[in-house]
């Protein structure tokens, strides 16, 4: 026996060796590399590891994959276009598809966010929309206005601008060097809302935060309030009710652009296209991106208000460029192929509708789990929840062997600290919701 130790260990780091150049991002890489999580294939509501095992996926990939895993059409779309056109600089050029892909997306935003800015990760459609809100409060002659409002355990991607926003503590310690000129109201977990499924009755007074910091720093001073309708990332923080639409009020008030970080809550996964329209309030700007594309292409957008767009382009010099910003890859002709396809699907498959009608099921069946000690709070709107188990010594670490837990049992979620985040396709069948709950129940019950 101990002569086979030496070649297990050979074979244990030659793997490693293999796994080396590649850093992997929000990944414990020492850990993963020791014991490797595979993924070779993807379908429908399914992921298949190494061995051949299938894995059903309850988080849409990371929330972008709302249609489903291996869409041939988007795959086919892409390819075309790649054969087609596979890239044209997107400043002093264009191409058609960039134009059609953002007039299919001005008809599913609310009221007249019309105006579609592409970027190519939620990360940078943050970071585009805080330089929106400043260019528009120059040209409007109101350029004192440099401060932006957000939340703790807000989650607004990781570039500078959207890290300054962000409120996940670990997001923010390791990177002390952060925009200043960023406040955050508190977050909206409030303990008299436990176990509510949808808008919690406790926490509107929340919003006040917005008009304190008004009257503490002077609403001449303050470009934008940027929130998360539902606090995704964190843990499926719901607003209370009324929250959202005192926000609205305030900004009005004050001149203050409100601004809706849907990255996550996108393309169906409260109910409407966005969560903008189900909890009725319209903000002035919305970030896109995950669902955007069904995850096929990496892409982001913007879509802006037209009053901001006609303000910023309005007051620029004739022939000159209104708007100092943008990527190499905006509009990208793969990934706006990838987008059209992706709406062709929502809208032909309808489903948005789908998802609102499996939201009942779904959220009855997450909430079900509330009988075990192990789970300290529950929370969803649609089709996205949260289940949070109590801490066990350090925070998130059971959090985290729970994950690690549910794939090899089969069942693919994300975790943040000791939340765990459900929020599958909306292909999803109740069948699918019951695997996902039964697979979730026997590993709680063992944590």
């Amino acid at each position: 026996m101990g002569h086979a130790e030496p070649k297990l260990d050979a074979q244990a780091d030659a793997r490693s060796a293999a796994l080396d150049a590649y850093w992997m991002p929000f990944t414990p890489n020492r850990e993963f590399k020791a014991e490797p999580r595979m993924v070779v294939r993807a379908e429908g509501m399914y992921y298949w590891n190494e061995r051949g095992e299938r894995i059903i996926d309850a988080a849409s990939g990371l929330f972008c994959c709302a249609a489903g895993h291996g869409r041939k059409e988007i795959a086919a779309a892409v390819g075309r276009q790649l054969a087609e056109l596979d890239f044209i600089a997107p400043f002093l050029r264009g191409h058609p598809g960039s134009f059609e892909f953002a007039r299919r997306l001005a008809e599913l935003t609310p009221g007249d966010l019309d105006r579609i800015f592409f970027a190519n990760s939620g990360s940078e459609a943050v970071d585009t929309a805080m330089k929106v809100a400043l260019a528009y409060h120059q040209a409007r002659g109101q350029g004192g206005r440099t401060m932006f409002v957000s939340r703790e355990r807000a989650y607004h991607g990781v570039n500078f601008g959207g890290l300054a926003l962000s409120g996940l503590v670990n997001n923010r310690r390791r990177f002390a060097l952060t925009l200043p000129g960023v406040v955050h109201m508190r977050h909206t977990q409030v303990a008299a809302n436990r176990f509510t499924p949808g808008e919690g009755a406790h926490g509107v007074e929340l919003a006040e935060d917005l008009q304190r910091f008004v009257d503490l720093y002077g609403a001449e001073n303050i470009a934008a309030c940027i929130v998360e309708p539902i606090a995704g990332s964190t843990g499926c923080l719901v607003p209370p009710k009324g929250y959202l639409g005192r926000l609205r009020e305030i900004c009005d008030r004050h001149g203050i652009l409100l601004v809706f970080d849907e990255v996550i809550t996108g393309f169906g996964r409260t109910g409407q296209a966005f969560a903008a329209q189900s909890f009725g309030v319209t903000p002035d700007m919305l970030t896109l991106a995950k669902g955007l594309t069904n995850g096929a292409q990496p892409m982001g957008a913007v879509a802006i208000s037209r009053r901001i767009h006609d303000t910023i382009v309005g007051t620029a010099p004739e022939h000159a460029i209104e708007f100092f910003h943008g990527y190499t890859y905006s509009g990208h002709p793969a990934a706006c192929a990838a987008g059209l396809a992706t709406l062709d699907i929502y809208r032909d498959e309808a489903l948005f509708e789908r998802g609102r009608a499996l939201a009942p099921h779904f959220l009855d069946a997450i909430f079900s789990l509330r009988d075990l000690p192990v789970v300290a709070d529950i929370r969803g709107y649609g089709m996205m929840a949260a289940i949070e188990v109590h801490v066990d010594g350090q925070p998130g670490r059971r959090g985290h062997a729970f994950q690690k837990r549910l794939f090899d049992r089969g069942l693919h979620l994300k975790t943040t600290g000791d939340a765990a985040i459900i929020a599958p396709p909306l292909i999803a069948e109740k069948s699918h919701v019951d695997r996902i709950v039964e697979v979730l129940r026997k590993t709680l019950a063992a944590l």
